[in-house]
């Protein structure tokens, strides 16, 4: 009954609905608490000194109102989402060698829009789930960005998989076979990034990675284009399933450099990769394929300051 629910718009907004008018006492929800039915904001973006750049001030966002993404670029801007990670990716699109962008479970698409909005590379969005990539080509098609929107699962082998709906979140849908709650099941077409890259013609150089547990095999997926492109690699290490020490495995022979995404830029090369830090939130790495010079650094201390911090909910 609850995939049911969540599968058709007009069942869940009668459901919230009847709910909101229940006694909680009996299930009734909160109003104060319940999401809006639809999201529309105005998304400011940041400029840091003394870059020389073009690009729209905002984004105009519009998605459905219980996504994760979206109520926290509504209520707190882009400091409230990632900010050591979006300063370190604004940082490579200027410094990067000249290339695609990728962006491997892109949600609502917010990796690849700032990609489009801030460099003037090609820009791809990874992103399975139907309901979840209507949102991203929305979100880019109001914009008008040049963002080309890939209804596709990558992972280390094509063909098709099924994909786990998360009850909880819209971030939570993954590839990944555990014991996680799941609202459902949808049947997606999946493709190594290598076989993808050679089909699309694109040559990767900066690749962001959060599939909910599969980024080892996203990047097993990736090797030809790690030998032959080597690009930056913004990748989330969840602390279960040896996702870390897999990420090793495979990224050593390539002789990348990790740091961790953690507080204030610059980053310590580390010398292992670990899921668990300070912060549940701050899971995101980036793997440089040589050691990150410090104009980069440079660059994303800018960013980090052009975020800001979050804004006060309301």
């Amino acid at each position: 009954m609850r995939a049911f629910v969540h599968r058709y718009p007009a069942v869940r907004y009668a459901t919230r609905q009847i709910r909101i008018r229940l006694p909680q006492r009996l299930g009734g929800l909160d109003p104060a608490h319940v999401p809006p039915w639809e999201r529309r904001f105005e998304l400011a973006l940041p400029r840091r000194e003394g870059w020389s750049g073009t690009g729209p001030p905002s984004l105009t966002i519009t998605a459905p109102g219980d996504y994760g993404v979206a109520r926290r670029l509504h209520h707190g801007g882009l400091a409230a989402y990632e900010p050591e990670t979006l300063a370190c990716f604004l940082a490579a699109l200027e410094h990067a060698r000249p290339g695609a962008v990728l962006d491997v479970g892109a949600n609502i698409g917010l990796y690849s829009a700032l990609a489009a909005a801030r460099s003037s590379r090609r820009v791809f969005a990874f992103e399975p789930a139907p309901r979840v990539a209507d949102t991203a080509e929305a979100v880019a098609r109001a914009n008008g960005l040049g963002v080309d929107v890939e209804r596709l699962a990558l992972s280390n082998h094509s063909g098709t998989a099924a994909l786990r709906l998360s009850p909880v979140s819209d971030t939570a849908s993954s590839l990944a076979a555990d014991n996680r709650p799941q609202l459902g099941r949808v049947l997606v077409p999946v493709e190594s990034l290598s076989h993808w890259r050679e089909r699309a013609g694109a040559a990767p150089s900066i690749v962001k990675i959060d599939t909910g547990g599969t980024e080892p095999d996203v990047v097993a997926g990736a090797l030809e284009v790690l030998r032959r492109f080597r690009p930056w690699i913004f990748c989330e290490v969840r602390p279960e399933h040896g996702v870390a020490e897999r990420l090793m495995a495979l990224l050593e022979p390539f002789g990348y450099c990790w740091y961790h995404l953690c507080g204030d830029p610059p980053y310590p090369l580390r010398a292992v990769i670990v899921g668990r830090g300070p912060d549940p939130g701050q899971r995101m790495w980036l793997f440089a394929p040589e050691p990150v010079p410090e104009r980069v650094w440079r660059a994303a201390r800018g960013w980090y300051r052009a975020l800001g911090r979050p804004a006060t909910q309301g």
